[in-house]
């Protein structure tokens, strides 16, 4: 990435290769299956060039390597400190060389030193429109405030929880019967598209930031 000062960025990929992703995550790894899937299928031109896990055994690490891909079970719970672990999965990435790391329910938080090493490559999706409803338990918070409207945000990530430039965001409608369970169901459902049409979208266009604006380019 490249820019003037710490409140602007430009893109630097070539809309002519292919994504290098790398995904890291803690559970069964839907959003990964569908953006696998997306790649498979042509939509999104791209390739997973690792998964790192942080639980051993969870379903998302076991697809992957059933799938093929490069899997790493970086067990957090084996390593002395927090930034021990995060040592492992740096080395990791660094050998994996991917354009951008995607967070598919990745459930560690990332140190500023991490962040920095990755500014502006580093995507997660959360089950809200943000900033509304940050943290944990985002699709219980929108029910209990009584909004009509929620759904998902794809964004970069930074040194603040969930609050990072946004990329896509989709919204879902809450309904009067809804529970947490029924309403994170169809969120999730947008999540998948959400997630894949980020994606696309860094793999086809380039883009800069400007403050907290993402702003992308015409395709080519």
């Amino acid at each position: 990435m490249s820019g003037e000062d710490s409140n602007s960025a430009l893109s630097t990929q070539d809309p002519a290769l292919t994504l290098r992703l790398a995904v890291l995550l803690s559970g069964r790894g839907s959003n990964f299956l569908s953006i696998h899937n997306a790649i498979t299928s042509g939509t999104l031109k791209g390739e997973i060039v690792c998964v790192i896990s942080n639980r051993p055994g969870v379903p998302g690490i076991v697809r992957a390597r059933e799938l093929g891909l490069p899997a790493h079970e970086i067990d957090h719970k084996a390593h002395p400190s927090r930034l021990d672990h995060e040592s492992e999965v740096l080395r990791v990435l660094r050998e994996a060389k991917p354009d951008y790391i995607v967070l598919a329910g990745y459930m560690r938080l990332l140190s500023s030193s991490f962040i920095d090493e990755w500014r502006h490559r580093i995507i997660n999706i959360h089950p809200s429109l943000l900033p509304a409803f940050p943290g944990v338990d985002a699709q219980k918070q929108a029910l209990d405030y009584g909004v009509k409207i929620s759904g998902c945000t794809v964004h970069f990530v930074d040194e603040n929880l969930d609050a990072g430039p946004i990329l896509v965001q989709r919204s879902v409608e809450v309904r009067g019967d809804d529970t947490a369970e029924t309403l994170s169901a169809r969120i999730l459902e947008q999540e998948h598209q959400a997630y894949v049409e980020a994606l696309v979208k860094l793999a086809e266009s380039r883009f800069r930031i400007e403050g907290r604006r993402v702003i992308f380019d015409a395709a080519r």
